[in-house]
């Protein structure tokens, strides 16, 4: 007998300086336009790219992902 276990995939830290897409809270799409600005113990404080403006809110692992380039084939 097979005994099958799955895993959850290890986080990968992002970051600061990385720039990022980050999940709306209120559509669950996702946005385009921000950067790392700071690695915290629970997730990412984040900078807006177009005002270079700190976020109030700490980001969850979950809410951010590095940003896809547009225009490729598989996007």
């Amino acid at each position: 007998m097979t005994i099958v276990t799955f895993v959850e995939p290890t986080e990968r830290v992002l970051e600061a300086g990385t720039q990022v897409e980050v999940r709306n809270r209120f559509d669950a799409r996702w946005n385009r336009g921000f950067v790392v600005d700071q690695v915290v113990g629970d997730g990412y404080r984040l900078r807006r790219s177009s005002d270079d403006q700190l976020l109030p809110s700490v980001f969850t692992a979950q809410e951010v992902r590095r940003e896809h380039r547009r225009g490729q084939w598989w996007y």
